[in-house]
Parts: structure tokens; sequence; C-alpha cells
């Protein structure tokens, strides 16, 4: 069988799972969604990255020696039902890369990336990000039980946090604009700045 180095290879309408990902030798970054393939978007603009940039020094800073750890894209995530126990790669349909993820079970963490759903994910919005790509990213980590979910637009200086409730739908916790301090619902002692995580 010939090696997949280009995307254009690969059926769009095929059905992939992550120990078909694993042998892909692309040059562009693709993602899975319950077997979809998804071509990641261009790379980030400079805004995207300086908000990156801003967000991931704070959480560092509060994550740095302390037992959850903080990743940052490129990082393979494997999701799947949060109701089956650890799938072999055959068994896996779902693989994305979050802008930042926080992990606090260790068990998880595999040379790969990780292995389930991590406790917090937040994704930085492109002008390239579609409507379809954002629902699926938010239906897949409801189902898939990650607890903390935070929506970054850079360009509006808006964050969006999702939790999962009691019965494991997401809630629109808040909304916050650009000027104010934000902390997540998990780690409430975090206090961040938005001034300056969308400073230029």
């Amino acid at each position: 069988m010939a090696t997949i180095t280009q995307l254009s290879q690969i059926d769009p309408d095929g059905t992939y799972s992550y120990a078909d990902y694993l042998t892909w030798q692309l040059e562009e970054s693709v993602e899975l969604f319950k077997g979809k393939i998804m071509a990641m978007s261009p790379a980030p603009s400079v805004k995207h990255q300086t908000v990156i940039t801003n967000l991931g020094g704070e959480l560092y800073q509060y994550f740095h020696k302390k037992p959850c750890k903080l990743f940052y894209a490129p990082f393979d995530v494997k999701l799947y039902d949060r109701r089956k126990s650890l799938l072999n790669n055959r068994e896996v349909f779902s693989v994305v890369q979050p802008d930042l993820c926080v992990i606090c079970d260790k068990d998880k963490l595999t040379e790969q990336g990780c292995d389930g759903a991590p406790d917090w994910i937040i994704e930085i919005l492109s002008p390239g990000n579609s409507r379809k790509e954002v629902r699926l990213k938010y239906d897949l980590y409801e189902e898939c039980g990650v607890a903390e979910y935070w929506l970054v637009f850079p360009y509006e200086q808006i964050v969006q946090q999702f939790v999962l409730d009691d019965s494991g739908k997401y809630q629109l916790r808040a909304l916050y604009p650009g000027n104010e301090t934000v902390a997540p619902h998990l780690f409430p002692d975090l206090q961040i700045d938005l001034n300056e995580v969308f400073a230029e």
C-alpha cells in the first residue's frame, strides 16, 4: 500500500480511524471527526498567535509544577464516548488538536498525546474557521465529556465559557468582553485579565 503523503490521496467520503491517521505522512494538519477527515485552517494569523501566546503564558505560570498539565497544538487528543473505556486505535474515530488543553489525569497521557477527554479545552477562532467546524467541535467535546470549553474570538475580543452540567450538556456559563477578568470554572483561583490576553 502506498504511503499517504498528500491530502488528495485520501477519499474525503471515507471513514478513518486513529490507526489510519497514524500512518499518514501529510504536510497539512488534519483532524478526524467521527471518522471524517477535516483539514485544519491555514497557518494562524498574527492576532491568533498573539492571543495563544498571551493566554498560554498566563496558564503556564499557573499550572507550572502543578498536577494538571498544559499542552499546546499540535498535540493529538483522541476522543470517544465518555461511557466507554480506553479503546484501541482502530476503534477511535476522532482525533483533534486543540489550541490549548489542560489534562489533570496523567494516565490519559501517552507518547502520542492524550487518550480521552482533557479537563479543559480552549479553541481560538480564526477568520477561516467555519460554523460547521465550530459546531462539530462543540458537539464532540460535549459528547466526550470535556468538562470546560472556551471559545476565544480574537477579533471581537470575546470569550465564551461552556461548562458541562449534571446531565452532560454544555451550558453557556458566561460571555466575557475583552476588558474583564475571567476565571475558569474548574480552577476558580486562576484569574485571567483579558486585557492582557488580547493585548497586541
